[in-house]
C-alpha cells in the first residue's frame, strides 16, 4: 500500500473504526530488540532446526514485550496479542506456541546470550571493566520441591566441577520470607552502566560457592578485559574470596558494619581523614594486616578497605534510629509492672526485629530500658558502608562508585518481581521456570537500555508510549490501519533512542 492509496481511502466517505490497539510501547521495544541484535541472534540460532525461526522470534519478542508492558500468564499473552496490542509480524499467539518458543529459548540460551552480550556491548560501548553480580531468591506456587536428576552436579565428587544450572524449585533460604514455598535462586550480572548482561537460575538450596563457580566460569568464557566481582555482604566469606582471586581475578565486597570480622573491625577503627569525591560522597582508604592484628599498612599481604560516608544518608539513619527508639519506648512504657514472664515474652517477640532489639537492654533486676550506649555506638556507623577489595589498581573513588551501582541491581530485582511479573508464577516444570526468568531478563535488558538512554523511568516511558494506538478503519475503498498522531514527548523518546517514527499506515485491503 502506498501513502497515496491510504490517504485517498480515508479522505472521503464514511469511516468506521473497527479496532484500536496499543502500538507505541510494543513498537519501540521491537525496534530496540532488533537494533540490539536480539531478534537476529534468535533467528540465526533457529537455522538448521525444524521450526520457523521468524515465527519463533516473533513469539519470543511478544512474550518479552508482555513482561515489560502488561505482565500476565502465557494464557493471558494469547489474548493480549490477539486483542490488545499491535505487534508487527504476529497477528495471533497460541499457548502451545508460547511454550515451544520458551523451550527453544532454553535450548539456545548459551549461544544467544553470548551473541546478545557482544552486540549490546559494542552498540552501547559498555564499560566492561567491572561486572556487578547479585543474587536473590523467589518462590513458586507449588506445594512440593522438584525432584529431578538434572539438579545434580555433572561430577558430584569433584569440588571444582561446574554445577548444572537449573531452575528447579527447592526449599532454601527465602529473602521473601516465604519458607513455606519452594525457592529458586536467581543471579544477575550487570555492567557499570547498569545494563543486565546475563541471568542465571539455581535450585533454592544452592550454596554460594556453587553459584560463584558457575557464574565466574561462564563470564570468563566471554573474554572480558577485566572482571571484578562486586557482591553484597552475603557473599563475603573467605572461601568465596579465595575462589574469586584464582587466575588473577578480583572482587569488591561489602562488609557488615555490625558483628563483623577482626579485619573489618580494625578498618573501621583506623583513624584518618575523609576526602570528598563525587557529589557529597566521602571516602577513606585504610589497610590492615591479615587477621586485623598490628598497625601500619599491614605489609605486602595487607587487606585493602575503603570506608564510604554519605552525610545525607547519615541524617536519614539518625532519623530512623530516633523513630525506632521512640516506638520502642512506647512499647515498654509501663513494663515495670509486668511479670518477669511477660517481659521475657516481649523480648522474645523482638527476635525477628533487629532494628528494635538492638536498642533494648535488661537491667540486673530484669527491667526493660532503652540502651543509650548501643544508640551511641550505632551513631558511629550512620551513613557508612565498608568495602573490601583485592584490586589494587582501582582508586577509592572507583570503588565507591562501583559499589553504588549495586543499587541498580537491587532496583532490577524489584522491577523483575513487581513490574515485570516475575511472580506469582505457577509453572510446574523446572525448565519453564528457567525460561520464564530469561524472558524477564530480556525485558529488563530492554527497559534498562531505554532508561539509561533517555534518562526517564520505564514507568514514565511506558505511560507515554502506550498513548499511541494503531486503529483499523473501514472505508468505502477498503480497510486501512493507521496509527494515531504521535505526541511531542513520544517523538523525543524516539529521537533519544535513535529510532525512527512508526509509519503512519500499516496496511490497506481493498473491498
Amino acid at each position: 500500500m502506498t501513502p497515496e492509496q491510504a490517504t485517498a481511502a480515508v479522505a472521503g466517505g464514511d469511516v468506521e473504526i473497527l479496532d484500536s490497539r496499543r502500538l507505541g510501547g510494543a513498537w519501540t521495544l521491537d525496534q530496540m530488540w532488533q537494533r540490539l541484535g536480539i531478534g537476529a541472534a534468535i533467528r540465526r540460532a533457529a537455522d538448521g532446526r525444524r521450526l520457523d525461526g521468524q515465527f519463533t522470534e516473533r513469539v519470543l519478542f511478544a512474550l518479552v514485550a508482555q513482561r515489560a508492558l502488561e505482565p500476565g500468564s502465557k494464557l493471558a499473552a494469547t489474548g493480549w496479542v490477539g486483542e490488545r496490542v499491535a505487534i508487527d509480524g504476529l497477528a495471533e499467539l497460541g499457548e502451545d506456541h508460547a511454550y515451544r518458543a520458551m523451550d527453544f529459548l532454553l535450548e539456545v540460551l548459551e549461544e544467544i546470550a553470548a551473541e546478545i552480550f557482544d552486540s549490546v556491548a559494542n552498540l552501547l560501548n559498555l564499560d566492561l571493566d567491572i561486572v556487578f553480580v547479585d543474587t536473590t531468591s523467589t518462590y513458586f506456587e507449588t506445594d512440593h520441591p522438584d525432584e529431578l536428576p538434572e539438579l545434580q552436579d555433572d561430577n558430584p565428587g569433584d569440588e571444582d566441577a561446574n554445577p548444572v544450572e537449573s531452575g528447579a524449585r527447592a526449599f532454601g533460604h527465602s529473602k521473601d520470607f516465604r519458607t513455606d514455598l519452594p525457592q529458586v535462586v536467581i543471579a544477575m550480572a550487570v555492567t557499570r552502566d547498569g545494563i543486565p548482561v546475563r541471568c542465571w537460575t539455581f535450585p533454592g538450596d544452592t550454596g554460594d560457592s556453587q553459584i560463584i563457580r558457575t557464574i565466574k566460569d561462564d563470564l570468563d568464557d566471554w573474554n572480558l578485559r577485566r572482571m571484578v566481582w562486586v557482591a553484597d555482604r552475603g557473599f563475603a566469606s573467605q572461601a568465596n574470596r579465595s575462589y574469586l582471586t584464582r587466575g588473577g581475578g578480583h572482587y569488591i565486597h561489602a562488609e557488615k558494619l555490625r558483628h563483623t570480622n577482626r579485619e573489618a573491625t580494625a578498618a573501621l577503627a583506623r583513624p584518618g581523614r575523609y576526602r570528598t569525591v563525587a557529589g557529597n560522597l566521602r571516602v577513606k582508604e585504610v589497610r590492615v594486616a591479615p587477621g586485623g592484628q598490628g598497625d601500619g599498612d599491614g605489609g605486602a599481604r595487607a587487606v585493602r578497605f575503603v570506608i564510604c560516608h554519605n552525610p545525607d544518608q547519615a541524617d536519614r539513619d539518625q532519623a530512623v534510629r530516633a523513630n525506632l527508639m521512640d516506638h520502642l519506648a512506647g512499647l515498654i512504657d509501663g513494663s515495670d509492672a509486668w511479670t518477669p514472664a511477660k517481659r521475657s515474652e516481649f523480648v522474645g517477640s523482638l527476635k525477628n526485629k533487629p532494628g528494635l532489639r538492638r536498642y533494648l537492654r535488661r537491667t540486673a533486676t530484669g527491667l526493660l530500658r532503652i540502651d543509650r550506649a548501643a544508640a551511641k555506638r550505632e551513631a558511629q556507623l550512620d551513613g557508612k558502608w565498608l568495602l573490601r577489595t583485592s584490586d589494587t589498581t582501582l582508586t577509592a573513588e572507583d570503588l565507591a562508585a562501583a559499589y553504588k551501582q549495586l543499587l541498580a541491581v537491587e532496583a532490577g530485582w524489584r522491577d523483575m518481581k513487581s513490574s515485570l511479573g516475575l511472580r506469582p508464577v505457577f509453572h510446574r516444570r523446572e525448565d519453564r521456570i528457567r525460561a520464564h526468568v530469561q524472558l524477564c531478563w530480556l525485558a529488563l535488558l530492554l527497559i534498562r537500555v531505554a532508561e539509561t538512554t533517555t534518562g526517564q523511568t520505564w514507568r514514565t516511558l511506558r505511560h507515554e508510549l502506550d498513548r499511541l494506538h494503531l486503529v483499523t478503519l473501514a472505508t468505502s475503498e477498503g480497510t486501512v490501519r493507521q496509527r494515531s498522531q504521535p505526541t511531542e514527548a513520544q517523538k523525543q523518546i524516539w529521537r533519544d533512542l535513535e529510532l525512527p517514527e512508526p509509519p503512519k499506515f500499516a496496511d490497506f485491503t481493498t473491498t
